[in-house]
């Protein structure tokens, strides 16, 4: 039985691998890539799957890197399903073929996520820092073929902002079914990049007319939700829903995490599903607990009365910004580092600082960084 006074999670981010063909500059995944050779064997993943069942979960992203690059990864389909837990691909789209879909879909496989980074092959590929646009459309019209539903995710930014309109227009006539528009997270490599990234106030605003417009255009047909960027409200995101709370992550060397940014995070040693069991993990790990509910909160946030909304914001972004994973998200106007969010918020982009752009990790398992070249 799980411990009353710790509410059981529904979701878990499986993240199979970090190896991943793109070089994207915004990948919030970290500086320091597993490699491929201390990846969970297909037997291990089989067994977080039912594990997680067992603990509550229902919905699994299987995410990474890219999934695709596992070549177990019908079996890790078919444990999930077996489990009873909903799974939903979360991919680049390159190397989905149509047999390889065929197979995961009579596995048990869901549902697709496809990223996209612009609307052209031109700038999404530039933005991939590969090509891939024309490989992301036909992974579309497989999906769609298939009759399985297709989201679309976009990830925002300074060098995209203003597309969005021709954004949707493309994802919308794939056939997506749901259009996530996901403002940048400045974490892992993400935070390398944020001065080539974070947009202008203007452009945000811009872009949010453009998807109330389209809201209304596409009524209840294609869902579109946006997701707030962080530095720009003077609100603070929940921490994937309240750390330890709704969600968890396990990484590709089976690390488990209470959300896909905290490998950065000092003081904390994240438990292994190679030495402890998934329920003892989130329920009494130290890790799980340490800023689990309120009790561990400080002024402001300890008399705030959206403590039980915000939970402070996020741990990651806390910690990136000051130094310090326990102080309020500098992203709330009431926290007392919120001028370091004003301070980058305030300065207009020059937008000529280069991207900076990831390379891929290699077959023999080495996790390599970035370069400054194009693609």
């Amino acid at each position: 039985m799980i411990r009353p006074e710790i509410p059981a999670p529904w979701a878990m981010l499986a993240e199979l691998t970090h190896a991943c063909p793109l070089r994207c500059p915004y990948c919030s995944n970290p500086l320091e890539l597993i490699a491929r050779s201390r990846e969970l064997a297909t037997e291990e993943w089989a067994r977080v799957m039912a594990e997680a069942a067992e603990l509550g979960v229902v919905h699994a992203h299987l995410s990474g890197g890219e999934p695709l690059l596992r070549r177990d990864l019908t079996a890790i389909v078919a444990a999930a399903d077996g489990a009873g837990i909903y799974t939903q691909l979360v991919t680049s789209g390159a190397g989905l073929h149509r047999a390889r879909l065929a197979e995961l879909a009579a596995a048990g496989l869901r549902s697709v996520q496809l990223s996209v980074q612009d609307a052209t092959a031109e700038t999404s590929d530039r933005l991939a820092g590969t090509r891939s646009f024309a490989a992301k459309e036909r992974a579309a019209g497989l999906v769609r073929e298939s009759g399985l539903p297709l989201g679309v995710n976009v990830v925002l930014h300074r060098h995209n902002l203003d597309s969005i309109h021709e954004i949707i227009a493309v994802a919308v006539s794939w056939g997506a079914e749901r259009v996530e528009l996901a403002n940048t997270q400045f974490y892992g490599w993400a935070l390398r990049n944020r001065g080539a990234l974070l947009p202008t106030r203007d452009q945000l605003s811009r872009a949010e007319e453009k998807v109330k417009a389209w809201r209304e255009r596409l009524e209840d047909r294609v869902r579109l939700v946006w997701v707030v960027p962080d530095y720009f409200e003077g609100i603070p995101k929940p921490c994937m829903g309240g750390w330890g709370a709704v969600s968890l992550t396990v990484a590709p060397d089976g690390a488990v995490l209470p959300c896909p940014g905290a490998y950065v995070l000092p003081g904390l040693t994240f438990p292994s599903v190679r030495e402890d069991g998934l329920r003892w993990i989130w329920e009494r790990s130290p890790a799980f607990n340490a800023y689990r509910g309120t009790a561990w909160m400080d002024e402001p946030c300890a008399g705030c009365p959206r403590r039980e909304t915000d939970f402070g914001g996020c741990r990651c972004q806390a910690y990136a910004l000051t130094g310090h994973a326990g102080r309020t998200d500098p992203a709330c106007s009431l926290s007392p580092d919120h001028h370091l969010v004003q301070r980058l918020t305030a300065a207009a982009p020059a937008g000529d600082e280069p991207l900076v752009y990831r390379r891929p990790v290699s077959r023999s398992g080495r996790a390599s960084g970035g370069g400054r070249s194009g693609p």
